[in-house]
C-alpha cells in the first residue's frame, strides 16, 4: 500500500516490547491489519559483562520510541494513542498530527538494525525442543520454562513458562534463556 508512511511513537521507556505486543494484539482484534503493517523497536547489540563472562544484549537504541507503519486514516491512530503505555506519536506541535520520518531516516534505522542483526545471523542454535530452559533476561527473569518451538529465521525460541500455575507460551530471543 502506497499510503503506508513510518511515525515515531513515544511510550514509557522500559515498556516498549510490552507496548509493542499490545499494538500487534489490539491491531489483530480489530482487524486493522492492513493498515497498521510494522512496530519496530529499533535495537543494539550491547556486551554486557555477567558473571565474568560477555554477554550480548540487546537494548532499545531509542529508549521510550517505538516506529510503526501504518497509514493513519479513521480511527487507526486513535487505536494507537489508546494503547497503555503509548505518550503519543511523534509530531512537529504539541497534541498535532504525527509526523511520517523521511524515507532517508526509516532507511538508516532499518539499516542499522539489519547491520545489527547480521551481527547475530550466524549463531548456532544452542537449544533443542523439550529442552528446560531459564529466563534471563526480560520481565520474566528467574522462571523456568520448556522449549515448545524454535523459530529459526526469527532467531527466537517458543518457552512455555509456568506463571502462577499456568503454562503460558512467550517467544524469547535465544539471548533470553540459558539452559537449566
Amino acid at each position: 500500500m502506497s499510503d503506508m508512511k513510518w511515525y515515531v511513537l513515544k511510550a514509557i521507556s522500559g515498556q516498549e516490547n510490552k507496548v509493542k505486543n499490545y499494538i500487534e494484539n489490539e491491531i489483530h482484534r480489530l482487524g486493522m491489519d492492513s493498515y497498521v503493517t510494522q512496530v519496530v523497536i529499533p535495537m543494539e547489540k550491547v556486551i554486557q559483562i555477567r558473571n565474568g563472562k560477555k554477554v550480548p544484549k540487546e537494548k532499545p537504541y531509542y529508549p521510550g520510541y517505538l516506529m510503526v507503519e501504518a497509514n493513519l486514516i479513521g480511527e487507526v491512530p486513535h487505536v494507537i494513542k489508546n494503547i497503555p503505555g503509548v505518550i503519543s506519536f511523534l509530531s512537529l506541535t504539541k497534541g498535532g498530527d504525527p509526523v511520517p520520518m523521511r524515507k532517508s531516516e526509516v532507511n538508516k534505522m532499518l539499516g542499522r538494525m539489519d547491520e545489527l542483526s547480521e551481527f547475530a545471523t550466524d549463531v548456532e542454535i544452542p537449544f533443542t525442543v523439550g529442552e528446560n530452559v531459564k529466563v534471563v533476561d526480560g520481565p520474566f527473569n528467574g522462571f523456568n520454562g520448556t522449549i515448545e518451538k524454535i523459530l529459526e529465521d526469527k532467531k527466537k525460541i517458543e518457552v512455555s513458562v509456568l506463571i502462577f500455575g499456568r503454562k503460558t507460551p512467550m517467544e524469547l530471543s535465544f539471548m533470553q534463556v540459558e539452559k537449566v
